[in-house]
């Protein structure tokens, strides 16, 4: 769905509420070389709305990947997982990052399945990860929003 046909005060309430990072991979937005659209949890083919609840800021390189998918087989198990769900899922129960804080690992199926359909560790987010680490801004810490906790 095009930017402009999400109403502007839901598009600010949306920035606003992830602060400025993607709800999927924490990258920045204002250091990131793709813009940053709203995507659409559930997407408007299978019945999702552009209302704030089903809205999350997500890196560019997301949405061609996801497309309209809200399941993906976990990479592990083989077995259909759901993907994560920034409204209604906590961003540490299902992911952690690895040793030098640039991979995000899944850490349950629906983890797991999110990794590797959206390829949140593709080499331009990984890179921005070392760069941001180096400037001391990564990783993003703590927030405040229920969801990156």
């Amino acid at each position: 769905m095009a930017k402009s046909s999400i109403p502007l005060a839901v598009q600010e309430l949306v920035r606003n509420r992830a602060k400025g990072y993607c709800e999927y991979c924490l990258v920045p937005a204002n250091f990131s070389p793709d813009t940053f659209p709203f995507d659409h949890i559930i997407p408007l083919s299978l019945g999702g709305t552009s209302s704030p609840e089903n809205l999350a800021l997500a890196d560019g390189g997301f949405n061609g990947h996801k497309y309209n998918k809200t399941h993906h087989f976990d990479p592990l198990t083989n077995q259909l997982s759901r993907l994560f769900h920034p409204r209604l899922d906590k961003w540490k129960a299902h992911f952690q990052w690895n040793e030098d804080e640039t991979l995000i690992i899944g850490i349950t199926p629906v983890g797991r399945a999110t990794v590797e359909l959206l390829q949140v560790n593709r080499e331009s987010n990984v890179n921005l990860r070392m760069l941001l680490k180096m400037a001391g801004l990564h990783p993003p810490g703590e927030y405040p929003e229920r969801n990156f906790s």
